[in-house]
């Protein structure tokens, strides 16, 4: 390291060392625990820092304090604020602004999950208004920014800002006071990266010999495509499924950070993987979870063995703020990423006995869980949308065989994005 980016290093752990500190009325340090169920499957020390824990139940509170604390301190009579949000800042922007009695707007996608948008009202009161505007973070990101062009509120950043990444870096001052001994490994999630380049500037300081790893959704991967490219890119299509982490583009001060890093350091992690890990950290841990907060975890999934054996590895799980009105989606597509579940169009003979012979066929453990015709009218067949369950995914394997020995025909379109999209 040389001397200008010691100095420079320094300077930023003194300030993240200042938000750590200056947040603390309204944040305790959140707990890092070791996980005996994860630890015992990958044979490691798996440890989580548990984020999912804070009052607003995502490690955002720390950001918009850190924000709050210095915009406030450069101008006390501000007493208008505005931010952009797919959930998790707005709750944290909602608390900090009731904490210091100022107003707020907070701009968020139509599609974010009801229980973020009655948390952000719960957490702001009177005192914060909900604008749900557009269809992804990126759309009322815009929004939000002309709002306070137009009145003069003071814009305060999800991810993209010197204060709310200050702020951030606080996680990993916990971390690294919480352990005897500094992790092998951390597993950081990235959305717009805030986090990220907080955590990793800390690291790099104070912890340099830990490996870091980043993780984003498949469906959101503007880190690695922007180091890929060399510089940051603004992706074409986002998934929303993991709403708290999917971003079009990665931060700018974000990615003056990481920027250096290599493509092979990201993690994609499959959205329909993710939902098994929600799932199993429910049922198995009581750990409610959002998939911003899975996706730490389920990256454990994505290393060959050798990688995590023996090792200390600590996951920092962002968020818990998840609507259970989701809970039947995130089972389908844990199931259909599990290969327990499956959808078949069936071309059925019209004629009597034809179901009781398909019926016949199927296994002892195989259930039907959707049975629809698609066409009726058929003389001599007629198309059937079926949906079959099964607790092992060998099963399909035995009764595609019973069907083609049966001379039924069909197809398989669980994976089929179009066909099924409609069909499903």
């Amino acid at each position: 390291m040389s001397p200008a980016t010691a100095s420079l290093s320094e300077d930023f752990l003194t300030r993240a060392k200042d938000a750590a500190e200056a947040i603390r009325p309204l944040l305790a340090p959140t707990p890092i625990l070791r996980n005996a169920h994860l630890s015992e499957r990958y044979g490691a020390d798996i440890y989580l820092k548990r984020e999912d824990l804070t009052p607003v139940r995502s490690y955002k509170l720390r950001g918009a304090a850190n924000f709050f604390r210095k915009a406030l301190a450069a101008n006390p009579d501000a007493r208008q604020f505005v931010c952009a949000s797919a959930g998790n800042h707005a709750q944290g922007f909602a608390f900090v602004c009731a904490h210091h009695g100022v107003t707020g707007t907070v701009f968020m996608p139509t599609t974010t999950p009801k229980q973020k948008i009655y948390k952000t009202q719960t957490f702001g009161g009177d005192a914060i208004s909900v604008r749900l505007t557009g269809d992804t973070f990126d759309q009322s990101y815009k929004a939000a920014r002309l709002f306070a062009q137009e009145t003069g509120a003071v814009f305060v950043p999800p991810f993209d800002h010197a204060d709310i990444i200050e702020g951030q870096a606080s996680v990993g001052l916990e971390i690294l006071e919480a352990l005897d001994e500094a992790p092998d490994m951390l597993i950081v999630p990235v959305g717009g990266g805030g986090l990220a380049a907080g955590v990793v500037q800390v690291f790099e300081a104070l912890s340099p010999k830990t490996e870091i790893v980043f993780v984003e959704p498949a469906g959101a991967p503007s880190l690695q495509r922007s180091l890929i490219a060399g510089q940051r890119v603004t992706l074409d299509h986002v998934n929303n499924f993991v709403d708290g982490a999917a971003v079009a583009q990665i931060g700018e001060a974000n990615f003056a950070v990481l920027g250096s890093r290599h493509p092979a350091q990201v993690i994609l992690v499959p959205e329909d993987r993710l939902c098994e890990t929600i799932l199993e950290m429910l049922n198995i841990e009581g750990i409610v979870l959002e998939p911003a907060g899975a996706l730490q975890i389920d990256a454990l999934r994505s290393f060959p063995p050798e990688r995590l054996r023996g090792r200390k590895i600590v996951c920092i799980t962002s968020g818990g703020n998840f609507d259970f009105e989701r809970l039947p989606e995130v089972k389908e597509r844990a199931m259909r990423a599990a290969g327990t579940k499956k959808y078949f169009i069936l071309r059925l003979p019209q004629r009597p006995g034809a179901l009781r012979e398909f019926l016949d066929l199927l296994g002892p453990d195989d259930d039907v869980a959707r049975f629809e015709y698609l066409k009726k009218s058929a003389r001599n067949f007629g198309s059937i949308l079926l949906g079959i369950e099964t607790p092992s995914r060998e099963n399909f394997d035995l009764l595609k065989a019973r069907l083609d020995a049966a001379g039924f025909v069909y197809r398989d379109i669980t994976d089929d994005e179009v066909v099924a999209g409609v069909l499903i």
